[in-house]
């Protein structure tokens, strides 16, 4: 037996909280930005995704008016670092609300390193760093959406694995990226599971003249 549940009847602030319960787990963004004044800001948004191939964009969504959505419109720029397991604990720090003047890099110790194509620096601890220019931003009710588009990925050479069929590319299992959940819960990565797209041709009973 299902439970019903009527967003409007609910209220929005109660609604929010299982949306995060039942769409997960949710990818973080770890958004390094630089305000017009100078000072670099860092904080993880959980609303977060690949928006578009070519050209390559990400996007993450700002709920409320926070640092992060202000320096990128100022400034037009960020850039999303991995959030991993290693860093669980400086990654929920960043998201306390400190004044728009400090930075989170030096309250949290954490390394801001020159990006090569932006001015907001990377978090050097991570192992993956993506710099992006603000493409579009999309006004929707008290959330606002981000999506920038990619001008150069940094990412360590340690964390590349060759696979079975010589494909290159970046193993999950040495990333260990984190993930959010509902309440103050967090995720890691767990059970992996591999399984390749069916084409049509091959679907059991196809026609196949």
């Amino acid at each position: 037996m299902r439970k019903d549940i009527d967003p409007a009847e609910l209220g929005a602030g109660a609604f929010y909280k299982i949306l995060n319960s039942v769409v997960v787990p949710r990818p973080i963004a770890w958004v390094s930005t630089r305000s017009a004044a100078g000072v670099d800001n860092l904080a993880p948004h959980s609303f977060f995704t690949v928006s578009c191939v070519d050209p390559p964009m990400v996007q993450f969504t700002s709920v409320g008016r926070k640092d992060s959505l202000r320096n990128c419109r100022e400034t037009g720029e960020f850039v999303v670092c991995l959030a991993t397991e290693t860093l669980f604990e400086k990654i929920n720090a960043t998201a306390t609300d400190f004044p728009a003047e400090v930075s989170e890099f030096a309250e949290v110790g954490l390394t801001a390193e020159p990006s090569l194509t932006v001015a907001p620096p990377r978090v050097a601890e991570s192992p993956v760093a993506l710099e992006c220019r603000t493409e579009h931003v999309l006004e929707l009710g008290d959330s606002t959406v981000v999506i920038g588009r990619v001008l150069h990925a940094a990412i360590d050479e340690d964390v590349f694995e060759t696979d079975a069929r010589g494909n290159t590319l970046p193993s999950p299992l040495k990333l260990r990226p984190l993930a959010r959940l509902g309440r103050n819960e967090w995720s890691t990565l767990g059970e992996i599971l591999e399984i390749t797209r069916i084409p049509h041709r091959d679907w059991p009973g196809h026609y196949r003249g």
